[in-house]
């Protein structure tokens, strides 16, 4: 980890496109028109106006906002769901295990974007009576969520019965067995100890394609909904400006590429930690 450098650089960043989320959304409403349309970085407007004439700072952090609050649900849902499989599977009866992984197997058959669509697509379906008297934005971004959350669970998945089934056979799970410890005790006392970093590790990346995915949906249009920014939307928002003003499409492209970098370094590091096997290598 001390030589890690890309590492401490992932940090850092990632430190403060946080505080950018937090922070950078005070200073306008980012779906009202605040200045001219397509003005140039100024002291007021420091990253300048968009062709609605709105802040590009204040939607570029709000987006960011957006990102990583999708990012971090979706993860949290795919290492419950992922524990709860691969522990199953991993330490349980062998018909479990067969069960669970085929159906785990048939998630990975559908492409993920698709699938995401698909989902979304059920979804707003139902959308009234599912979410009906929430506020806009929270009925945009839920579908969203859902629709990446059934497609991020599987790979946690098989990374946790991988581990759970190389570790059930060590020396000091067989001594606690002897001992006379439950399957309980066992599991979360000795195995799931043991692979919480590499969970941690496969999350940071796990993350970054969550946000590069809803970034992506945004970018086709059945993303997060208009006026609410995403990275993506405004990426495609400024496709037809490229030529005359290609700031407008540096700054968001620039912010989702460098937080997917960030997250993966950290990700990387994280992985050469806590990876028996790259740890061997390093050594």
């Amino acid at each position: 980890m001390k030589r890690n450098w890309l590492f401490y650089i992932g940090v850092a960043f990632l430190a403060l496109i946080c505080l950018f989320a937090v922070f950078g959304p005070m200073r306008y409403d980012v779906t009202a028109q605040v200045g001219d349309k397509l003005l140039p970085p100024s002291g007021k407007f420091w990253l300048g106006t968009d062709h609605l004439g709105r802040d590009i700072f204040s939607r570029l952090a709000f987006g960011a906002r957006l990102s990583l609050m999708i990012g971090v649900a979706v993860q949290a849902v795919a290492i419950c769901i992922g524990l709860l499989v691969g522990t199953t599977a991993g330490y349980g009866p062998r018909w479990a295990n067969v069960l669970l992984m085929r159906f785990t197997d048939a998630m990975f058959a559908f492409p993920d974007i698709l699938l995401a669509i698909l989902v979304m697509g059920l979804v707003r379906a139902s959308k009234e009576s599912l979410f009906a008297g929430l506020p806009p934005l929270l009925s945009g971004v839920l579908p969203v969520f859902a629709a990446l959350a059934v497609v991020g669970w599987p790979t946690m998945a098989r990374l946790v019965r991988n581990q759970v089934l190389s570790l059930k056979e060590q020396e000091f799970v067989t001594a606690s067995r002897v001992l006379g410890a439950g399957h309980g005790h066992v599991v979360f006392k000795h195995i799931l100890p043991h692979i919480w970093g590499l969970i941690l590790a496969v999350a940071m990346v796990g993350m970054a394609m969550v946000i590069l995915a809803e970034g992506a949906l945004s970018f086709l249009g059945i993303g997060v909904p208009p006026p609410y920014p995403s990275w993506g939307s405004m990426i495609n928002d400024a496709r037809q400006y490229m030529a005359a003003y290609p700031t407008l499409l540096l700054w968001p492209c620039l912010a989702l590429s460098l937080t997917i970098l960030a997250l993966n370094f950290v990700g990387d590091g994280l992985r050469d930690r806590f990876d028996p096997k790259f740890s061997g290598r390093s050594a």
